[in-house]
């Protein structure tokens, strides 16, 4: 009989009684797997993945537009008239689809390409993407999270890949000593380097919140996790981060949420702001200081998931978002915003953008529905300002979105007055903003901004968007409607109503070419 290794470590009671939760929990989630006929979440990333390796050629297809969908990246290419979509989701009341395609849009000729090269990343959203110019172009992707149909299954990734532009062909990075899994997390490029702040982990059992950063050098490809001082931001994801020309990298609002009791979990939206910056003196690189910093200017509605980009090197622009009120521990209320923001990247303050928009019709139709934003977004110029022009008020303005399913209503969040001579503040002229929405994708290219796709909701109905937008950001005179919208034609599929089989029938035939993808989006 052999003798016990003495050198073998005891594990306590507490982490064999653990080890046991998480095993019954795991036969458990095999059993409700089968009964669903879905895979293994992680056979199938990984299955994924082996196909895609195996793809030896480029594919190129024009098409008309992307698919429905939000929490994709929208990214402006290095030195082409081009954008580029990677990814995203849709969710069409029963069912998830995550993408894992990639298209480019030409601004010039105002088309859409499909493209699949060699070695891409498996599906994903809430990931985040940079573009850099070096070696002809590339395209970096970090992170992002998979979801099974059921959303019975997450999958978060901590995987770095680039997009070789030029050569057409993916390439996945293996490094060791990066960010932890994780979607909803924010990502800058600042002199040749990566930098990777805060994000989420959720796997419908447990989850977690990150405020850490980590840094990734795109000439030494070496991942580092930066040793921060001082006053640090609480753990978050859906903020909006920004590096600034004196190499600090702001950070500004986000989500996060807590369990108070046993299956109660209280979120919070962030509206505090901070800069993170190298210590002097120091020779590593890897020792940064955090700050809390006095914001200014306008009293900003407090929101999370709003879409944001650099517009100068010290000015940026915030679109929409979201700001959930808690009515009980089971029901939310969200406020969703389509307001224009700007912000002062050196004395951190905020400003209103105001559209001068242009000369119209005496009378006007208040806009009554959502719905029509995208019926009417842009058969001329003229219909823009008339049919879809959306009062801007201080207050939140409730909007009655009648469906054929029955009538609704969304709370759309607040935007501009102006102030008279006198100071008595009278209403805006009406001038037509893309209506609230969450996770959009927002550009900039040659100081035109684009607004793509993004989601609202009323309840446990998702509202995901595939309208198209510009605004010229020296001439700041209107949103232009590239593509419009056409909300009567998504489906959305009730799962405990008893006549939802004609509309299985309906949707079945519409995704393999215009519906798919989804979930629940704060966090990101």
């Amino acid at each position: 009989m052999g003798k016990k290794d003495k050198n073998k470590k005891k594990v306590s009671g507490t982490v064999k009684t653990a080890m046991k939760t998480e095993k019954k929990l795991n036969a458990k989630q095999k059993k409700e797997l089968a009964a669903l006929g879905e895979d293994d979440i992680e056979k199938v990333v990984a299955q994924i993945e082996k196909e895609e390796a195996r793809r030896q050629r480029v594919v190129e297809t024009i098409v008309e537009q992307p698919t429905r969908r939000v929490n994709f990246t929208l990214t402006a290419h290095p030195f082409k008239d081009e954008l580029i979509m990677l990814g995203g989701e849709f969710y069409d009341g029963q069912k998830t689809v995550v993408y894992g395609d990639m298209f480019f849009y030409n601004l010039k000729k105002k088309e859409w390409s499909l493209i699949k090269a060699p070695g891409a990343p498996p599906p994903r959203c809430g990931h985040q993407a940079v573009a850099v110019p070096t070696n002809n172009g590339e395209l970096w992707v970090f992170g992002g999270e998979f979801s099974s149909p059921s959303e019975s299954q997450f999958y978060h990734y901590r995987d770095l890949w680039v997009y070789r532009i030029g050569e057409k062909k993916w390439e996945k990075i293996t490094s060791p000593g990066g960010p932890s899994a994780r979607s909803g997390h924010r990502m800058v490029h600042v002199k040749k380097q990566l930098i990777v702040f805060g994000g989420f982990h959720d796997n419908l059992r447990d989850y977690k919140y990150y405020n850490d950063v980590h840094i990734f050098n795109l000439t030494t490809y070496k991942w580092n996790k930066l040793d921060i001082s001082g006053n640090l931001p609480a753990p978050r994801s859906g903020c909006i981060v920004f590096p600034t020309t004196d190499n600090k990298i702001l950070i500004y609002g986000g989500y996060s949420k807590e369990r108070i009791k046993k299956d109660v979990d209280k979120g919070q939206v962030h509206k505090d702001m901070f800069t993170i910056s190298p210590e002097k003196n120091d020779q590593t690189g890897l020792k940064w200081k955090s700050v809390m910093v006095k914001q200014g200017g306008i009293g900003v509605s407090p929101r999370c998931s709003a879409s944001g980009i650099l517009v100068q090197p010290n000015q940026a622009y915030m679109f929409g978002g979201v700001f959930d009120e808690e009515e009980n521990e089971e029901e939310l209320h969200g406020t969703f915003f389509n307001d224009l923001i700007s912000l002062d990247l050196e004395k951190f303050q905020w400003h209103t953008v105001t559209l001068s928009g242009k000369k119209e019709s005496s009378v006007r139709r208040r806009r009554r529905k959502i719905k029509e934003d995208g019926d009417s977004n842009g058969e001329s110029e003229d219909d823009e300002n008339d049919e879809t022009s959306a009062p801007m008020d201080v207050t939140p303005v409730p909007t009655v979105i009648t469906d054929d399913d029955g009538i609704f209503t969304v709370t759309v969040g607040p935007s501009l007055k102006t102030s008279t001579s006198t100071g008595q503040a009278e209403t805006a002229s009406a001038v037509f903003y893309p209506s609230p929405r969450i996770n959009a994708g927002l550009v900039l290219k040659h100081e035109i901004l684009y607004l793509y796709g993004g989601m609202f909701e009323d309840g446990d109905r998702q509202y995901t968007l595939n309208d198209f937008y510009s605004l010229d950001t020296r001439k700041l005179d209107e949103w232009k409607t590239i593509i419009k919208d056409d909300l009567s034609s998504q489906v959305w599929l009730e799962s405990d109503s008893s006549d939802s089989g004609s509309d299985d029938d309906d949707d079945d035939d519409d995704k393999s070419s215009d519906e798919e993808d989804g979930m629940e989006v704060d966090d990101k």
